[in-house]
């Protein structure tokens, strides 16, 4: 079974930082694409930063310059260096990834279980 495991989030006043971590665990092939999303209260989900499948990295126009997406490959794992917070970054931050499951010839799309980001004002 394949799971992405999330950690990280939690209360921030606004300046502050906050680190969060995806680990991709179980029988995987490949890893094509890995990231993050978040989703706010009474808004859809939107894309955060993300590592590409064509290896480039792209991040929200909101969050340039404030935020920072890295990577272990060795440990398939991506980090989310969050500086600067604000209010609006408040969120349930989802991780996703595209991989190939042991077994399987295809891509496909995963989530992890979410983690909440608060920051207070």
């Amino acid at each position: 079974q394949v799971q992405l495991v999330e950690s990280g989030g939690g209360l921030v006043q606004a300046g502050g930082s906050l680190r969060l971590s995806c680990a991709a665990s179980g029988s995987i092939v490949s890893i094509r694409a890995m990231g993050w999303y978040r989703q706010a209260p009474g808004k859809q989900r939107e894309l955060v930063a993300r590592f590409t499948s064509g290896g480039a990295l792209a991040y929200a126009d909101s969050v340039k310059g404030r935020f920072t997406l890295s990577r272990d490959n060795a440990n398939d794992t991506v980090y989310l260096q969050m500086s600067s917070l604000k209010p609006k970054d408040a969120a349930v931050y989802y991780c996703n990834a595209d991989l190939i499951k042991y077994g399987n010839f295809w891509y496909e799309e995963c989530w992890g279980q979410g983690t909440q980001v608060t920051v207070s004002s």
